[in-house]
């Protein structure tokens, strides 16, 4: 009992010391082979006695370790020693030989201090001065722990279980002999230590923790060849630009995928679509404000309102887009010119303008009668259009007809002729006031030409809108001069 008491207490003060111990960044436990000169003490058993009954000594133990690493917690081992002792009193001088294989299991392998355990079987052998000698075979079962001191060195605390197997009855067995000892183990072999596994020992290590797979230097600094912040060796896309983003990968971001990478990209944020120039910037050729790319409509021109697909708005539909038509709403049908304004409204504004009257000769009245027909209100939207831009202008309508029928039938007839073209213009154009449109009636008193055909006979069938203040329409006239300069 004495023995495996002693067993148990320096057991428990081998598990207990090996926590407390920092981790160490040498190379000991790596070294494949590991030999060690061994000393300590024999703890004899109380049954194995002499033929007299008299136990045996406690005595010193001599002997040594070589282990084998197989595995990275794993060792092969041999174990053997020797102590000599005498009976308490008197008698013969005994010798006690051990020796064994074990399976050594050390898990802490990385720390400064590792507890281990171990198990094996073997054979002893007491040998008597006198008498024959006693030879039995072994079960070992050892716990302990290395002490790591130097890459090379290294100090091992064993507390060793050394149990007789009888012959043949095995299940007798009960006489356990315990050994106490220390002993400096010496590595050989293996490699030096490399935690970060990069190829460089940590003794000359100037960049512990690599990441795993990185490419480092000689002195284990991983590189980088274009400087992305991800090491080579990780990089899936080496050569990226100068200043771009780049992900875990190392390989570019492009979040506007305009082909210009984040980073060295001007413009974030490019609509989907847009070709884009060096610095990731939406190019527009004919500078509509719709990018090349998307812009359905190329080479619109300058200053042609567009919609989102960059193609010419024209609001009138006249051919003349909107942002360079200055007679915007012109109505559908009208012949415009390049400014976007009726051909026919520019004529008869220039007539207006120069002579200070429009003659309207086109207005086919059926036979004494005074409703406008269908096919005059052109005609007759055309000069609502030029009355409707000089707002302080007086007009006077004035209705004629051919010489056809009497006097006083002619004049009652151009007088409502007269009266239903001013009342048409003022219901169709807003802009026109009831006190800038008079009307009169001249009947055939004021013939253009003489009354001796059906042609000239048309000509005199006829409406006049003279201007009644020509000083105004001057005015007028210059003023916008003068605002255009």
């Amino acid at each position: 009992m004495r023995a495996r008491g002693w067993f148990v207490l320096f057991t428990l003060a081998a598990l207990l010391l090996a926590p407390t111990a920092g981790v160490a960044k040498t190379g000991f436990e790596d070294k494949r082979l590991q030999l060690t000169p061994f000393g300590g003490w024999t703890l004899f058993d109380d049954k194995l006695v002499f033929a007299s009954g008299q136990e045996l000594k406690d005595a010193a133990y001599i002997g040594g370790r070589a282990a084998l690493r197989l595995g990275s917690i794993v060792w092969l081992e041999g174990a053997g020693g020797t102590s000599s002792t005498k009976p308490d009193v008197g008698g013969d001088d005994v010798s006690w030989y051990h020796v064994s294989g074990n399976l050594l299991f050390s898990p802490s392998i990385g720390h400064a201090v590792s507890p281990f355990v171990s198990l094996g079987g073997g054979a002893w052998n007491v040998h008597h001065s006198i008498g024959s000698d006693e030879k039995l075979s072994a079960f070992e079962v050892a716990a302990g722990a290395r002490v790591r001191l130097t890459e090379i060195v290294g100090l091992r605390l064993e507390a060793r279980n050394v149990l007789a197997l009888p012959k043949g009855n095995f299940e007798a067995a009960s006489v356990n002999n315990i050994v106490l000892g220390a002993g400096l183990s010496f590595g050989f072999g293996g490699t030096l230590k490399d935690a970060d596994g990069d190829g460089v020992p940590d003794k000359a290590d100037k960049c512990p923790g690599t990441p795993f797979g990185c490419l480092v230097d000689a002195v284990g600094c991983q590189t980088d060849a274009d400087g992305d912040g991800v090491c080579d060796g990780v990089d899936r896309c080496p050569n990226t630009p100068e200043g771009a983003k780049v992900d875990v990968h190392g390989c570019p971001l492009d979040a506007d995928r305009d082909g210009v990478f984040d980073g060295l990209d001007q413009c974030p944020g490019t609509p989907a679509g847009c070709k884009v120039d060096g610095n990731g910037c939406p190019v527009d050729s004919d500078r509509d404000g719709v990018c090349d790319g998307v812009d359905q409509c190329s080479n619109t021109p300058t200053g042609c309102q567009v919609d989102e697909r960059g193609c010419p708005k024209d609001s009138d539909g006249d051919g003349v887009c909107d942002g360079l038509d200055k007679c915007a709403n012109t109505a559908t049908g009208l012949r415009v010119d390049r400014d976007g304004c009726p051909i026919e409204i520019t004529e008869r504004e220039t007539e207006f303008l120069d002579t200070g009257m429009i003659r309207i000769s086109d207005i086919n009245f059926e036979t004494g009668k005074t409703d406008i027909p269908a096919e005059a209100e052109g005609t007759l939207n055309v000069v609502g259009e030029v009355l409707g831009k000089w707002s302080e202008i007086k007009v006077e309508i004035g209705g004629h007809t051919d010489s056809r029928g009497s006097a006083a039938y002619n004049q009652t007839l151009s007088e409502g002729r007269a009266a239903a073209v001013r009342d048409y213009l003022l219901a169709h154009f807003p802009k026109l006031q009831a006190d800038q449109l008079t009307w009169r009636g001249y009947g055939e008193v004021k013939p253009m030409v003489p009354n001796t055909s059906a042609l000239n006979m048309a000509k005199n069938r006829r409406v006049e809108i003279k201007v009644l203040n020509k000083q105004e329409l001057k005015r007028q006239i210059e003023k916008r001069r003068m605002l255009n300069k």
